[in-house]
């Protein structure tokens, strides 16, 4: 029988499940999201970027069609890239996205990141000027989310949301929204544990959804360091899981909704196998002491900008 996964409320009648398939530029996407439907994920994760939109649409259809699970039961996000940021292109890119994706409307949908990017062509994501220099534009993300709103309003998605946003950037939105932001998506794993964010958002209502929550494993280097630790190895041991189920259910203790990425059918099916036990707070306390600030993500190409997200004083 598929996973039963436990769900938040995100909004007035909206629940989000607590794990999510993430699909970061993974190949073989298709495949990957029908074995995650049938193993019990409902929340499948992905964005222009990934360039994968179509192929999960296909899957998605294929996957409706059978019956295997219906549309209200799936939670589908998706994200505006940083080229779309004036108010009417977010209403458009949002259509293209639920066309590729075959669907009518969206469950979520966020901002990518807080920084414009100006366009140069297909196929490129991060333009670059002649001295070298990423193409950014100063258009204010304020704006940005009036185009969010709009979404909303026109059916076009259930809930709308942030990624890569620090506090004083979710206060700016919160001063002036007419919708609130619903779900901040963020790097988060045992290096970079963000607990004065996931703080934050817990006291204003905000769902936490965790990006690269277990790193990048390198087997033969053995990194990241708290997959291969004695201790956490220790604890797997207790309760019969792997290093990785117990890095997966210490992000869920700690408040947050992980979406790891795979396109291994047993590895999809075992990262939502830890919803039958808790850590201790112990336990918790253990992979928190490997906390580090160390981001694998640091966008450090839009360093310098004015909507920044990564400065020294934000959380």
């Amino acid at each position: 029988m598929p996973a039963k996964i436990p769900t938040v409320e995100i909004a007035k009648g909206v629940q989000m499940p607590v794990i999510g398939l993430g699909t970061y530029f993974q190949p073989e996407v298709g495949d990957a999201t029908k074995w995650a439907i049938d193993a019990g994920y409902r929340l499948i994760d992905t964005v222009e970027l990934y360039k994968n939109e179509e192929d999960i649409g296909k899957a998605l259809k294929e996957t409706l069609e059978k019956g295997v699970v219906k549309r209200e039961e799936l939670f589908i996000l998706s994200k505006v890239w940083s080229y779309h940021h004036r108010e009417d292109e977010v209403v458009e890119a949002c259509k293209n996205s639920l066309k590729k994706l075959q669907l009518d409307y969206l469950d979520f949908y966020l901002i990518h990141l807080p920084i414009g990017l100006n366009f140069h062509k297909e196929d490129v994501y991060f333009p670059y000027r002649e001295d070298g220099v990423l193409d950014t534009n100063d258009i204010d993300y304020l704006e940005t989310w009036r185009g969010m709103e709009k979404c909303v309003e026109l059916g076009l998605t259930k809930s709308i949301g942030i990624s890569n946003f620090n506090s004083r950037q979710i206060e700016r939105i919160l001063s002036v929204c007419k919708i609130k932001p619903s779900s901040l998506q963020v790097e988060l794993n045992p290096h970079v544990t963000q607990k004065e964010l996931l703080k934050y958002c817990k006291e204003k209502n905000i769902a936490v959804i965790a990006y690269t929550p277990i790193g990048r494993p390198n087997l033969q280097e053995k990194t990241p360091n708290y997959i291969f630790d004695d201790r956490v190895l220790a604890i797997a041991q207790k309760y019969g899981k792997t290093a990785t189920q117990i890095i997966l259910r210490y992000l869920i203790d700690c408040g947050a909704c992980p979406i790891p990425r795979s396109v291994n059918k047993q590895r999809i099916e075992s990262n939502i196998d830890i919803f039958d036990f808790n850590l201790t707070p112990e336990e918790i306390s253990v992979i928190d002491s490997f906390n580090a600030n160390k981001r694998f993500c640091k966008f450090t190409d839009a360093k310098g900008h004015k909507y920044h997200f990564l400065g020294p004083e934000d959380f």
